[in-house]
């Protein structure tokens, strides 16, 4: 049986068996490394032909991946068979998604000027303003990297949360670039408020 090599799963088997190998696959040898250790370690033999075929390093033009390949991969990455690796990797999707009820302010409802006080681990607090159009421009800012005058663009605040603040522009720069700026990335937003 074979299976397309472009598919999701084994993408990500691809990157465990590296994770495990100590290394990315970018050369010949790095191939003929990983046939050593699969012979030494499970007394199975691939050759380095059919991982660069895995890889996608091979010129040849191939497209699919042998069952049994993909079944010692599996083993190597991860010491399960292919169909219990995808098993695995298609429960843990499940829980990457999520519905949640929480305290969330959306930029939709917001007036041009309301005020949000936003807070985050260890002692952050920023005072920021609606100015239209999807934007905040800091005022105020106790013990973080972002200082009054920066603005950015969001859409939602949620406590518990992380907040992306996309098109970052920090007010002292003379050529703004595009960036992205993340706060509360391990724990969220602490503290999340309208200022009256």
């Amino acid at each position: 049986m074979s299976i397309r090599r472009d598919i999701p799963q084994i993408r990500v088997l691809r990157e465990r068996v590296e994770r495990r190998f100590g290394k990315r696959f970018s050369v010949h040898a790095d191939f003929l490394a990983l046939v050593s250790v699969i012979e030494m370690e499970l007394r199975q033999h691939i050759s380095e032909s059919t991982l660069e075929r895995v890889w996608g390093y091979s010129t040849r033009g191939y497209d699919t991946v042998s069952l049994r390949t993909l079944d010692v991969l599996s083993t190597y990455a991860e010491g399960c068979s292919w169909h219990d690796f995808c098993h695995r990797l298609q429960m843990a999707a499940e829980s990457e998604s999520e519905l949640f009820s929480v305290e969330h302010i959306s930029t939709a409802d917001l007036q041009v000027g309301d005020r949000l006080q936003i807070g985050w681990l260890p002692d952050r607090r920023c005072v920021i303003r609606y100015v239209g159009d999807n934007r905040f421009m800091a005022e105020s800012c106790e013990n973080s990297k972002m200082q009054p005058g920066d603005s950015f663009s969001c859409l939602q605040f949620t406590l518990g949360k992380e907040l992306v603040m996309c098109d970052f522009i920090p007010f002292n720069t003379s050529s703004p670039t595009s960036q992205s700026y993340i706060v509360g990335s391990r724990n969220g937003l602490t503290s999340l408020c309208i200022v009256h």
